[in-house]
């Protein structure tokens, strides 16, 4: 690479290759400044990744179709190299194979160059000896393979902090000498995602060959003005259609249900699209540490909810110092049997926030209430606890547990319908928009944050639910209960039983 590398490259795509599709569809592509921008950043320097986010309809892939092209029948090409693209599913495999050909099919040098295969959306260069495959998760994955160049193709809709089709692909590269990968995507909802914890590590600088270029409007910004959307949208009143992308954000605007969607395929924001209870701005303004001094000096509070078989058991402490900050304390159980196939399933790694002293495993395929009902004597031994308050749900299983151990707890129902719900919420609500709560951004509990909706009942009352099968919140119905409890009248714990003061 050197320092014109970036301007040549430039120069061949505007040669050689043409408008796939929309209004300029078959004119000779003429590179948009921003574009450009990107285009030198990769080559005229020292790139192992590459990644590039902003919002839907900036053609990204057509991008990316320019790039594989250069690598694989450009002045980036490697003799008898191999080129891929990943994507999550085979349709969205197939969107820039398809790019991919029609730039091919209308420019007459690509075209004498560059054999297709269809049916197995391949494309070869013989004379040079590359060829480009395109891959998605729902095939075989790709272990034994050697690419020197990837695209990693909207890899914001990976679930979680892992991908065996982007590990494979880029612990692959290995035997090369200089791979490059480039991802290509809107943001992905979560923190916890993939794409969110490779953008925070770039953002950190730790290695300058990772560049990263990110077009995202501020979260705290009006949503819906011109100037947030042009901050996602580099494309934006050029050949991305203006007036359809205001018509989207009147409609989110009247539509309280659509802005979530709106905020992430357009604005390019880490948002969820099914409108969480707690937006992930407001989460990290109350995501200081908590204070020591806090449990030790206050009354503590614990939600506590107990799990299925297979599911988290969360206890979420909670102490309000003097200035009404409620500080909170996270313990999360769970079975040791099968960890790493869960870890899998709800793509989160509890095997590793095990290793970290976050999650505690116990043996078995579930979890032993026992060490739930130890923890909970200890904490309240060391601790001035005044109630723990907990769902019925298999609560006769721990205090089977207790009676055998001995214990006595101040155990108090809390019932999980609407009715008892609601004023929880409304409590944590309060507290969250207030920025009132010091959580550390504790892992478990932050992705159950993520994965919290509130719905409602026909007279407005509100409880959690879940927003996608996999996704726990176990931790956030019990940090609601914990809240909800430090707005009741204060009470004491006398032998076993509770009492008002």
């Amino acid at each position: 690479m050197g320092v014109q590398v970036g301007n040549r490259n430039i120069r061949w795509i505007e040669t050689f290759c043409r408008v796939p599709e929309g209004k300029f569809v078959g004119q000779p592509v003429r590179l948009r400044p921003f574009q450009r921008k990107i285009i030198r950043a990769i080559y005229d320097s020292p790139t192992r990744r590459a990644i590039i986010s902003f919002g839907r309809k900036n053609a990204k892939t057509t991008l990316a179709g320019f790039l594989c092209l250069l690598h694989l029948a450009g002045p980036e090409a490697k003799r008898n190299s191999q080129l891929y693209s990943a994507a999550q599913s085979r349709d969205q495999a197939a969107i820039l194979f398809k790019l991919m050909c029609q730039m091919i099919r209308m420019s007459p040098d690509l075209d004498a160059a560059i054999t297709i295969r269809e049916s197995s959306k391949v494309l070869v260069c013989e004379e040079i000896g590359t060829t480009y495959r395109a891959l998605s998760a729902e095939a075989t994955t790709a272990y034994g393979l050697s690419p020197v160049f990837v695209v990693h193709d909207e890899l914001g809709q990976v679930v979680g902090p892992r991908s065996e089709l982007y590990d494979a692909l880029e612990t692959a590269s290995a035997a090369q000498e200089s791979p490059m990968s480039v991802i290509i995507s809107t943001q992905a909802p979560s923190d916890s995602d993939l794409l969110s914890l490779l953008i925070d590590d770039a953002k950190g600088g730790h290695d300058k060959r990772v560049k990263l270029f990110l077009y995202s409007a501020e979260l705290e910004a009006d949503a819906f003005d011109v100037k947030s959307i042009k901050q996602a949208n580099p494309a934006f009143g050029d050949f991305m259609n203006k007036e359809e992308v205001l018509a989207q954000a009147e409609t989110a605007k009247r539509m309280p249900s659509a802005e979530a969607a709106f905020r992430n395929l357009v604005l390019n924001q880490r948002i969820s699209k099914s409108n969480p209870f707690v937006p992930p701005n407001v989460w990290k303004a109350n995501g200081g540490e908590p204070s020591p001094d806090a449990f030790r000096d206050g009354q503590m509070r614990i939600g506590l909810d107990l799990s299925a078989k297979q599911d988290l058991t969360a206890a979420v402490m909670v102490a309000r110092d003097a200035d009404n900050i409620a500080h909170v304390q996270c313990h999360f159980f769970a079975p040791e049997q099968g960890v790493v196939e869960r870890s899998k399933r709800d793509r989160v790694p509890y095997d590793l926030w095990a290793q970290q002293g976050l999650l505690t495993l116990t043996p078995g395929a579930s979890v032993d209430y026992e060490w739930v009902a130890v923890r909970l004597a200890e904490i309240c031994e060391d601790s001035d606890v005044s109630v723990i308050k907990f769902d019925r749900w298999r609560m006769d299983m721990l205090k089977q547990e207790l009676e055998k151990l001995g214990i006595e707890l101040p155990l108090e129902p809390h019932g999980q319908g609407f009715k008892d719900m609601s004023p929880a919420l409304e409590a944590l609500e309060s507290d969250l928009v207030n920025h009132r709560i010091r959580h550390g951004m504790h892992p478990i509990l932050t992705w159950c944050a993520s994965n919290a909706i509130a719905v409602a009942d026909p007279a407005g009352n509100r409880k959690l639910d879940k927003s996608k099968s996999s996704g726990r919140i176990d931790g956030m119905v019990a940090l609601a209960m914990a809240i909800g409890a430090l707005e009741e009248a204060p009470q004491q714990f006398v032998s076993g039983r509770i009492v008002a003061l």
